[in-house]
């Protein structure tokens, strides 16, 4: 079989994964899986459905891109700061909000919290962004990703301490990821398909890319464009993905790595196949945390986590062997 017919053949195989997982999590729920009023499916489950299958696609789809940018296939979209940003945001929204503008007024926040953590990162790194030498223009990026994290952790923990206890709760659910709001929904599918069809569009100079920045120049790849467009896609991919569910952990970090470790480094493969997975594995995620202890929902981030530590730790051992 031949690479581009084995590729199309992974990618329907997934997209089929993807529509099985969305009928099961629109059919079943916090009361299991038995015939529901036709409202509750499409205002409540099917968007939320939704939203999550947005959100996990957009957040692996970061993973894969920020993999790319800075050589490390252990990096996530929340290795640069731009949750943060999003996460203070979304908290100061919910200290200072009006009760009736709340839903809107947090993810308003959280995303205005994300562009600031990017327009920050690119202000503050782009020397790291013009510099060819891969390992030096990693680490200066990490390093200044990590730091604008500090600081953004520094700013919540300040409005945690300031906000009354009636707010208290909603905030500490927001941040270990909520999708139980899903007015956005719409925006994060329209995000996620922008998003892939870049990515589509990029791929084999990402590949070239992927190969250390001096050859990719010698090649006639706009290296310092290429990267700093990557670095935008993947920042407003992550906070597009908070904005709408808070912070989630580990789908941007195991999804890509899983899948390159079976479908190898190809980049026209890979930056779709995440896309896909990162969406199925969330939908599946959140599927669980709301049936496992029914009818009590559970913050969909603790089921990532909970899923996410062992898999990634037998990626890591698989991989060792």
């Amino acid at each position: 079989m031949r690479a581009s017919q084995r590729a199309w053949l992974i990618l329907v195989s997934m997209a089929a994964l993807a529509a099985i997982a969305l009928v099961a999590a629109v059919a079943c729920g916090s009361t299991g899986c038995r015939a529901v009023p036709a409202d509750i499916l499409w205002a409540l489950r099917l968007p939320r459905a939704l939203s999550a299958f947005a959100v996990g696609g957009l957040l692996a789809l970061a993973g894969a891109l920020m993999q790319i940018l800075l050589r490390n296939p252990l990096a996530d979209p929340y290795v640069l700061g731009v949750s943060g940003g999003a996460a203070a945001g979304a908290m100061t929204a919910m200290l200072l909000a009006p009760v009736a503008l709340m839903t809107w007024s947090v993810h308003l926040g959280a995303l205005a919290g994300a562009l600031l953590a990017t327009a920050l990162l690119f202000g503050l790194a782009r020397g790291a962004l013009l510099h060819l030498v891969a390992a030096v223009s990693g680490v200066r990026l990490i390093l200044t990703g990590v730091m604008i994290a500090a600081g953004f952790g520094a700013c919540m923990t300040l409005i945690l301490s300031l906000a009354p206890d009636a707010r208290l709760r909603g905030m500490i659910f927001w941040l270990m990821g909520d999708l139980d709001n899903n007015l956005l929904y719409a925006p994060a599918c329209v995000a996620l398909v922008l998003a892939v069809a870049w990515a589509c569009v990029n791929a084999a100079r990402l590949n070239v890319l992927s190969h250390g920045d001096a050859a990719a120049q010698l090649l006639g790849v706009p290296v310092v464009r290429l990267r700093a467009v990557t670095l935008l896609v993947a920042s407003v991919a992550t906070a597009a993905a908070v904005a709408v569910a808070g912070t989630i952990g580990f789908v941007g970090l195991v999804v890509p790595h899983a899948l390159r470790m079976v479908f190898g480094h190809d980049q026209r493969l890979l930056l779709p196949a995440s896309a896909l997975g990162g969406g199925i594995a969330l939908v599946l995620a959140d599927l669980l945390a709301r049936t496992v202890v029914a009818p009590t929902q559970l913050p969909v981030g603790v089921i990532t986590a909970l899923v996410g530590v062992p898999v990634f730790l037998f990626l890591l051992g698989r991989g060792r062997a």
